[in-house]
C-alpha cells in the first residue's frame, strides 16, 4: 500500500518508499551525480548508508517518490543512465510501504583479533543470531596494531544479555579473539577519566623486580609478587616482605630504574589520543611513587597514586611510609581522582591485570582488564589478552583512522612492523 502525502499545493499524492542501492569503485562524483538526479524527481530522503571497503563502494538510499514518478516517470531510467554513466551498477526496489524504523541498536559487540578470521567472526554471527540478537551493523575499527570490528546489535531482552555474554566469553577462549561487550548509549561516549594500573599494564615488567636486581633477590620477589598478583597473598603482607629485600639499597636507584621504564607498546598513542579528547588521565599503583612520578611527567598524567619508600641517611629503610595503596586504596584512589575531575563514577575506566586491581575495575564504569590473572579477567567489563595497550582505545569506540588523522596532523604517524605470531 502506498501513502499519501500533501503535497505543496495542497493535493494529495501518493508515495512510494524506493532503495537505491549503488556499487562499483568509489571515486569522486557519484553521489552527486545521484542526487542530481533524484532532485528533479520530488524525492525525499529517508535514510543513507555508504561504505567503502578496498576502493569499493557499496551506497545504499532510501527514498519517498510519488507513485507516477516511480512507475512511469522516469525516475528508473534516469538513475541508471546516471549510474552507468559514471561505470558503476544499481539496483532500484520499490516497496509498497514506507519502512517501519526499528528499535534502536541495544549494545555494541567489539571484536579484536590478529588476526580476525572467517571462522572466529561466523563463530560470533552464529552465537548471536542463536539468541534472537540482531547485527544492526558492522564497522571495521582497526587494521592496527590488531584488527578490530564493531557490531552495533539489537538484544531482545535482558535475560537473552545475559546469555550473549556468557557465549561470547567462551568465542573469546574459544577462537582466540578478545570480544568486548558493552551499552550502546550516550554513557559509552561520556567517559571523562581514565586510570591506568602501572606494574604490566602501562609498562612492561614489576618495578619492585626491578629493585630487587640490585640486591639479588629478584627471585624471591618475583615469587611473592606473582602470588599477590594471583590473589593467593594478602597485598599489604607482600609488599612489606618485598620491600624489606631492599633495605640498604642506595636512593639514587630509585632514579636508575625510573630512567629504564619500558612503556607497554601503544601506551603514549593511548594517552595522547584520550588526552586530545578531554579525558583526565591518571595512575594507580602498588609500585613506588619515587619511581613512577618521573614517568607520570612525561606523559603529562593528571593523577598519580603510589607508595612511598622510606629513604633515610640517603637509602632505603626497607619499609613503607603513609597509606598503603593496595586493593581497597586503589579503589579509593579513583573515587578520589573522579571527585576532584568532578567526573561521575559511571563516567570513568580503569585499566589494570592483577587481584589487586579488582575492587578498582569493579568500581569503574568500565574496568578493562589487560593481559590479566584469572581472578581479574572473571570481574572485568572487558578483557583484553593482546599485548598493545591502544586496543583500550577501539573497546571506547574511538578508530584507528581517527587516531593516526589527529596524529598526522602533528606529523607523528608511524606504524612499527610487527612480526607475524
Amino acid at each position: 500500500m502506498s501513502r499519501k502525502v500533501a503535497s505543496p499545493n495542497g493535493s494529495s499524492r501518493e508515495r512510494s518508499s524506493v532503495l537505491i542501492t549503488v556499487t562499483g569503485v568509489d571515486q569522486p562524483g557519484v553521489t552527486s551525480a545521484l542526487f542530481e538526479v533524484l532532485s528533479r524527481h520530488q524525492v525525499d530522503l529517508r535514510n543513507v548508508e555508504q561504505v567503502v571497503i578496498r576502493g569499493r563502494l557499496t551506497l545504499g538510499v532510501l527514498v519517498a517518490a510519488p507513485a507516477e514518478v516511480v512507475d512511469g516517470g522516469g525516475l528508473r531510467s534516469d538513475v541508471e543512465a546516471a549510474i552507468h554513466g559514471v561505470g558503476l551498477d544499481v539496483t532500484i526496489e520499490r516497496s509498497d510501504d514506507l519502512p517501519v524504523l526499528r528499535d534502536p541498536s541495544t549494545h555494541t559487540i567489539v571484536v579484536l583479533g590478529r588476526p580476525i578470521t572467517a571462522q572466529s567472526f561466523g563463530v560470533v554471527a552464529r552465537e548471536a543470531a542463536a539468541l534472537g540478537v540482531n547485527i544492526d551493523t558492522i564497522r571495521g575499527v582497526s587494521d592496527y596494531p590488531v584488527t578490530g570490528l564493531e557490531l552495533r546489535v539489537s538484544v531482545p531482552s535482558a535475560a537473552a544479555y545475559a546469555e550473549l555474554q556468557a557465549a561470547m566469553a567462551q568465542v573469546a577462549v574459544d577462537e582466540g579473539v578478545d570480544i568486548a561487550l558493552e551499552d550502546y548509549s550516550l554513557s559509552r561516549r561520556a567517559k571523562r577519566l581514565i586510570v591506568f594500573d602501572v606494574d604490566s599494564t602501562l609498562i612492561q615488567g614489576e618495578v619492585i623486580e626491578m629493585l630487587a636486581q640490585r640486591v639479588g633477590k629478584e627471585a624471591e620477589v618475583a615469587a611473592v609478587t606473582e602470588a599477590a598478583m594471583r590473589g593467593e597473598l594478602d597485598f599489604a603482607e607482600s609488599l612489606h616482605r618485598r620491600v624489606a629485600t631492599l633495605a640498604g639499597l642506595p636512593a639514587e636507584v630509585l632514579d636508575d630504574v625510573a630512567e629504564q621504564l619500558e612503556l607497554t607498546p601503544g601506551a603514549r598513542t593511548t594517552i595522547r589520543t584520550l588526552r586530545r579528547l578531554g579525558f583526565h588521565c591518571g595512575v594507580v599503583s602498588g609500585g613506588f611513587r619515587q619511581v613512577i612520578e618521573p614517568l607520570a611527567e612525561e606523559l603529562m598524567l593528571d593523577y598519580v597514586a603510589a607508595n612511598h619508600l622510606e629513604v633515610v641517611d640517603g637509602k632505603l629503610t626497607g619499609r613503607v611510609i603513609g597509606p598503603i595503596v593496595d586493593r581497597p586504596g586503589k579503589a579509593k584512589a579513583l573515587r578520589d581522582f573522579a571527585s576532584q575531575a568532578g567526573v561521575p563514577m559511571e563516567q570513568t575506566v580503569a585499566v589494570g591485570d592483577g587481584a589487586n586491581d579488582i575492587d578498582m575495575l569493579a568500581a569503574a564504569g568500565l574496568g578493562v582488564a589487560f593481559n590479566a590473572k584469572p581472578a581479574l579477567r572473571e570481574v572485568a567489563d572487558a578483557s583484553l589478552s593482546h599485548p598493545y595497550l591502544d586496543t583500550v582505545l577501539f573497546i571506547l569506540g574511538i578508530t584507528r583512522g581517527e587516531i593516526e588523522a589527529a596524529d598526522a596532523i602533528d606529523g607523528m604517524v608511524r606504524r612499527v612492523e610487527i612480526p607475524e605470531d
